[in-house]
């Protein structure tokens, strides 16, 4: 089964083999006077990712470069900015059938727990091995409680609370579309942006130098 890994606007060259999700739980348990253990059941906690990726420094057949080959240190980078930027994004993989046809695909909003580079030139040769951890990321905001003292005309005081909200970060992640099966450019622009014609300016962003050759599972980035 043919997969794609995308870490934000960077689709690995090589998809890792094995791929691990773990919905963490937050049910707690509790004993209960002659009744014993009982399950408290809670909503499931964030989702802890990991896998493990070889980066090649040197251009493989079976490796995948969307906008040209680049070695290990390319991808190191934007790991590290990943990690640097305090910012969440996004996590996607894609899987398709041998035959071509779209199954189903994985997309979550992450951090980028921690990394562990390897080289080892018995297992990786002159490649580098990277171990990835992430966390799913949830939006959220905290709420702020304001105290101001008015006066009413018989001069008496009151205290009145104001509650306000604080919303986490503004920083919009770039919308994506997967493409599925008989789909054109076209046809994307068409129902995501309402503009066939904006098929051109779509392929360029996504470095896309024929616009009718796009593949199933192929992440298009849309603004």
């Amino acid at each position: 089964m043919p997969y794609s890994f995308y870490l934000g606007d960077m689709q690995l060259p090589i998809a890792p083999s094995k791929l691990q999700l773990k919905i963490n739980s937050n049910n707690r348990t509790a004993t209960l006077i002659n009744e014993g253990e009982i399950n408290i059941i809670k909503l499931p906690g964030l989702t802890d990712i990991s896998f493990e990726v070889l980066l090649p420094n040197m251009k493989y057949p079976f490796a995948t470069y969307v906008d040209g080959f680049h070695k290990a240190d390319y991808y190191l980078n934007i790991l590290e900015r990943l990690k640097t930027s305090l910012e969440p994004f996004q996590f996607i993989v894609t899987r398709t059938a041998p035959n071509g046809d779209y199954l189903f695909d994985t997309n979550i909003k992450v951090t980028l727990e921690d990394y562990t580079i390897t080289e080892d030139a018995d297992k990786y040769g002159q490649d580098v091995g990277v171990s990835i951890k992430l966390k799913q990321y949830k939006d959220y905001c905290t709420k702020v409680v304001s105290m101001r003292t008015t006066t009413t005309v018989n001069s008496k005081t009151t205290k009145v609370a104001t509650v306000e909200q604080n919303r986490g970060s503004n920083k919009v992640i770039s919308k994506t579309h997967i493409v599925k099966n008989g789909e054109t450019l076209w046809s994307i622009c068409q129902i995501e942006l309402g503009d066939g014609s904006k098929y051109s300016k779509i392929a360029k962003l996504n470095s896309i130098s024929n616009p009718n050759l796009i593949k199933v599972g192929q992440v298009i980035k849309l603004g």
